[in-house]
């Protein structure tokens, strides 16, 4: 059910995408009450889930290599690598300028599977918001596995309700030991049952899973499976970032402590 401003009423879908309108019909039929502030605020996520799917689909036709940290690479006219495979904003060069080179020269660039999810999600939030705004609030951006911006703010949700533009986990539990790059693959729901994760590409959750196995402990036959767990941007956060008290000095936030809860390493979330 969706609820806007204390009220249950209907949606007007006039002007929504296909895509759109489905996540309007999934969670106006779920048991779940859905509460907006107001019908803009509904929107915005809305359109924000499609830029999600969108990013998601032009990262993963960009050409990036996939890489552990030990072998990522980046283009160092924007970007610097770490000695821990991350990337630093260079000197001189807007963040709205490094994370569009990702997408235009993607070949330049190898990582792993949680910094780019980390990138497809800056990138959503840079197409609603512009320039102005995310050089304001997202400056010296570093990327690196699962780090990111205070201003990056996410919600949890337990159970299995998702949808597009969700990111979700799929675990290796037994994975082979010597190719840690492959305990797990994180996502970002596209649609029904259709997800993209780096390294493996577009595909339904037994793409994800039959990928994951092929990386398994020799001899071990304990399949992959999907997490119970849906991690979404905070939408109406996102939506009040405005220029006006945008910050001119950033910084990069540790882990999210939901993430080192499910028992997984730096690899994943």
């Amino acid at each position: 059910m969706i609820v806007i401003a204390g009220g249950s009423q209907p949606v007007d879908a006039s002007g929504l995408s296909a895509l759109e309108r489905e996540i309007v019909r999934q969670k106006e039929r779920s048991a779940t009450v859905y509460r907006y502030a107001s019908a803009e605020a509904l929107l915005f996520e809305l359109m924000m889930r499609s830029a999600i799917v969108a990013e998601a689909q032009a990262l993963n036709e960009s050409g990036v290599g996939f890489a552990s940290f030990e072998k990522s690479r980046c283009n160092e006219r924007y970007w610097t690598r770490n000695e821990m495979g991350g990337f630093r904003l260079r000197d001189g060069v807007t963040p709205a300028e490094g994370l569009r080179d990702i997408f235009v020269n993607g070949p330049a660039y190898a990582f792993e599977c949680a910094t780019a999810i980390v990138i497809v999600l800056y990138k959503a939030i840079l197409d609603m918001k512009g320039d102005a705004i995310f050089n304001a609030y997202f400056p010296n951006l570093l990327l690196y596995d699962w780090h990111y911006d205070n201003d990056l703010r996410f919600i949890r949700n337990d159970g299995e309700e998702s949808f597009p533009g969700d990111v979700l986990y799929f675990r290796n539990p037994d994975h082979d030991p010597d190719r840690p790059e492959w305990q797990g693959e994180n996502v970002v729901k596209l649609g029904d049952d259709l997800y993209y994760g780096h390294g493996v590409g577009i595909g339904s959750a037994e793409t994800m899973i039959s990928a994951l196995n092929r990386a398994r402990r020799p001899g071990s036959d304990v399949s992959a499976y999907m997490v119970d767990l849906v991690l979404l941007p905070d939408f109406e956060y996102i939506r009040r970032l405005n220029a006006r008290t945008g910050r001119r000095t950033g910084r990069n936030a540790r882990p999210d402590p939901i993430v080192a809860r499910i028992g997984v390493n730096r690899y994943r979330f």
